[in-house]
């Protein structure tokens, strides 16, 4: 089965809709959202009510910290990310609440563990940046692949057979191997708001029959994002990361 894990669309027309036309050419057979659908960026609706559709044809939702925040007040985020949550919450109808609804905490695709931030208490939004992080979620699973987001930043780490976590930074529409000897963990990027230093959107081909995953990169108008969110009254700095890829 190949799969298309897509991450951190982060309420980012443009990007998601680039990406999603883009993968007939890749042959996949399900669409899995890795979280984050909203937040950030100025079409939630739009993102949510395309969610809704790709759920409703097969793919796996899995929830986000920016998607439970729309929900909750018990949320740890910085001003910026406050307050595009805070203007999310007033343009969503009930329908779109209820999208979210169903988004689930972690899913086990066969021998494949999905999950926003990290096996290791998916709710407490743990971030992959170090060794010590990646080991531990790592560890808290016993599912040979684990494909992951939340961190914007595309990388792959190997648990090594002295147990210690190991990364590697993909190059764009490169296959890597994911030998059945050791356990991996992919970090698919971000659709929405990629911070690697490329504008592009980033997202995951996961092969389970060949065991490859793949970071792939779609360019988009991120300037219309941009001035979006601009238009929209949202923080300026969310536009400017969208023109930086950072």
């Amino acid at each position: 089965m190949r799969l298309a894990i897509l991450s951190d669309i982060h309420a980012n027309r443009e990007a998601l809709d680039a990406v999603l036309a883009s993968l007939d050419a890749h042959r996949i057979d399900r669409i899995v959202l890795l979280g984050d659908i909203v937040g950030y960026g100025a079409d939630p609706v739009y993102c949510l009510e395309r969610a809704e559709a790709l759920m409703a044809a097969g793919a796996i939702g899995i929830l986000g910290n920016h998607d439970l925040a729309i929900t909750s007040d018990d949320f740890d985020m910085n001003s910026a990310a406050r307050a595009a949550i805070e203007w999310t919450r007033r343009q969503l109808a009930p329908p779109h609440l209820a999208v979210l609804a169903r988004l689930e905490e972690t899913h086990r695709e066969d021998n494949v563990l999905l999950v926003h931030a990290s096996a290791r208490a998916p709710r407490a939004w743990h971030y992959i940046t170090d060794p010590g992080s990646a080991e531990r979620c790592l560890r808290a699973t016993d599912a040979p692949v684990t494909l992951a987001g939340h961190v914007h930043v595309p990388c792959l780490w190997r648990l090594t057979s002295a147990g210690t976590a190991t990364p590697h930074i993909p190059l764009a529409g490169q296959e890597m191997p994911l030998s059945p000897r050791q356990n991996w963990l992919g970090i698919m990027g971000s659709v929405g708001q990629p911070r690697d230093g490329s504008t592009a959107a980033a997202f995951g081909i996961l092969d389970t029959r060949a065991r490859t995953l793949t970071i792939e990169r779609k360019a988009y108008d991120h300037y219309e994002a941009a001035r979006k969110i601009r238009e929209a009254g949202l923080p300026i700095a969310l536009a400017e990361r969208l023109l930086r890829g950072r």
